[in-house]
């Protein structure tokens, strides 16, 4: 009987494509860390256009403007707020969750600050399309941090706790959430305006679109 020595290649199912690779912790990490950084530059694009803020942002720049804490500091705050209410959604926060509220609120001054210094008083014709590159980025990097799999963010995690407890669907949790946040933020003075409506709109078939294998191999969910 002749033995027989084979090389082992990329596994193939019974249809013959290969498997997608599964990312290595290394590269994990790394674009959990660009992801954030990238998601929290978006986020201060947005801001500093001055032609509304993503949902959750109009709730911060409220708060910023009762209690004159930094923008920093507020997100920080409200994550930790928003991951207490975990517990009771039986919730397991990942590494991604922790990184998620810390690089954000590491990140977003001094990000503010480059916009600020980059385009000191951006007008109308500056400030449009810097919010729809804001909205776009921002879309990009919510699926290069949420691919990687280590956990969703303290936002995220808290609709979808609830959609697990009540049986909702997830737009119906998801826009009655952003609901409550936009108006208690309209309500402490923070910016809505026609970028806030677009982003809720666009934002996810621009993660959608932005999941390609190389950023998400396995899929942003399942």
């Amino acid at each position: 009987m002749t033995e027989r020595t084979t090389v082992a290649g990329p596994s193939r199912p019974a249809g013959g494509r290969a498997v997608t690779p599964r990312f290595g912790p290394v590269r994990r990490a790394v674009q959990l860390v660009l992801g954030l950084l990238l998601f929290t530059f978006s986020m201060a694009m947005i801001i500093h256009s001055g032609q509304g803020n993503t949902p959750w942002d109009v709730l911060h720049e409220g708060l910023v403007r009762v209690t004159g804490l930094s923008f920093g500091a507020i997100v920080l705050v409200v994550s930790l707020a928003v991951l207490a209410c975990w517990i009771p959604l039986r919730q397991r926060p990942g590494i991604g969750t922790i990184a998620n509220a810390l690089i954000i609120s590491l990140a977003i001054d001094p990000s503010l600050a480059v916009m600020e210094f980059l385009v000191p008083d951006p007008g109308l014709l500056v400030a449009v399309p810097l919010a729809l590159a804001g909205i776009v980025l921002n879309g990009v990097a919510t699926a290069a941090y949420i691919g990687v799999r280590l956990g969703p963010g303290t936002r995220d995690g808290l609709m979808t706790g609830l959609v697990a407890r009540t049986g909702w669907p997830v737009w119906r949790i998801r826009t009655g959430i952003e609901a409550v946040v936009v108006i208690t933020g309209i309500l402490l003075g923070g910016t809505f305006g026609w970028s806030t409506v677009l982003f809720a709109l666009a934002i996810g078939p621009v993660v959608q679109w932005s999941s390609w294998k190389w950023l998400a191999p396995r899929g942003l969910v399942g």
